[in-house]
């Protein structure tokens, strides 16, 4: 059932109905159930009797069809327990891969692209590729920090590369990419994926990383510059406040550069400034004030980003 729907018996595919793919699909991943809860999963839009009328029908083509394959006891339905399913083979190399290594790891991220019975939006399938999704997110950001810790940064780079292909919003995984990328002496690389993340975060929720994920950013690019504030010296954090902001008069959002010190936008910034049209440098302004807004913010508090100089 992963990546597509199919039946094989003795190594030769077996053509059914869409119907009774249905019904072996649901026995497949729910194990035994009650013929009552079938006939509601597989038809839910249709009165009781009719539902289990087509669940009886459903159940009478398959046993003609293919013998041996379900097994009846009563009120339950079910699968042969012969019978192979390739959905709990993956469910089993979740639960060993995520601890693990050696095949079952190797195979965990061969599998990292297949669907559940992808082109399938009954609710019950989409409930139930949304629960291996997040298994296979959760094992394989697991596999990747196992990994670290057993001096495979390669490996660990690649694994957490799978789990920000399901979601590339997990932190979790964002971490373990950096740290393998530093480990292998590509500070590049691990820089880049903290900024790809950090842009994608604040344009889709907007909110910063995570202050652990940005100290581990500020050990790579170095300390932060302290700055004189109220009279007494603040480290300012750059890497956690230059993310993109939205910006007035169609200038594009910022990115963050170097240490996080500065960025830089094209477009004009303002009207009544043709001066600005080119490259914007924006930066923080150290003797800005706890109430001065953002450059382009609807307000805040904190040393905002303002204009530094404009290059024509």
């Amino acid at each position: 059932m992963l990546r597509y729907w199919q039946l094989r018996r003795d190594g030769e595919i077996v053509r059914v109905a869409a119907r009774q793919q249905r019904l072996i699909a649901v026995l497949a991943v729910h194990g035994p159930s009650l013929r009552i809860y079938l006939a509601g999963l597989l038809w839910p839009n249709c009165p009781e009797p009719r539902a289990l009328e087509s669940l009886r029908v459903s159940t009478h083509l398959v046993t003609r069809q293919v013998p041996g394959l379900l097994a009846k006891n009563g009120p339950m339905l079910a699968l042969d327990p012969a019978v192979q399913v390739d959905l709990h083979r993956v469910r089993a190399l979740l639960q060993d891969g995520s601890a693990g290594f050696g095949q079952a790891a190797r195979a965990l991220l061969d599998l990292r692209g297949a669907e559940l019975l992808p082109g399938w939006y009954e609710d019950w399938v989409v409930f139930e590729e949304g629960r291996l999704r997040q298994s296979r997110l959760w094992a394989l950001t697991t596999l990747s920090r196992s990994l670290l810790t057993a001096g495979d940064c390669e490996g660990a780079a690649e694994a957490a590369v799978a789990a920000l292909d399901i979601e590339p919003l997990y932190e979790s995984a964002v971490r373990a990419l950096v740290i393998a990328e530093i480990r292998m002496g590509n500070s590049a690389s691990g820089l880049l994926a903290y900024e790809k993340y950090a842009v994608s975060l604040w344009q889709e929720m907007g909110v910063v990383p995570s202050e652990e994920l940005v100290k581990l950013i500020d050990e790579v690019q170095g300390p932060v510059h302290p700055q004189v504030h109220s009279g007494r010296k603040t480290p300012v954090d750059y890497s956690a406040v230059l993310v993109p902001q939205p910006l007035p008069h169609g200038l594009d959002h910022l990115l963050p550069v170097g240490g996080g010190e500065a960025a830089v936008a094209s477009g004009a910034f303002a009207e009544g400034h043709p001066g600005t049209e080119g490259g914007v440098a924006v930066g923080l302004d150290p003797r800005a004030d706890d109430k001065r807004p953002a450059a382009g913010g609807s307000g805040g508090t904190g040393g905002g980003a303002v204009v530094d100089h404009a290059v024509t």
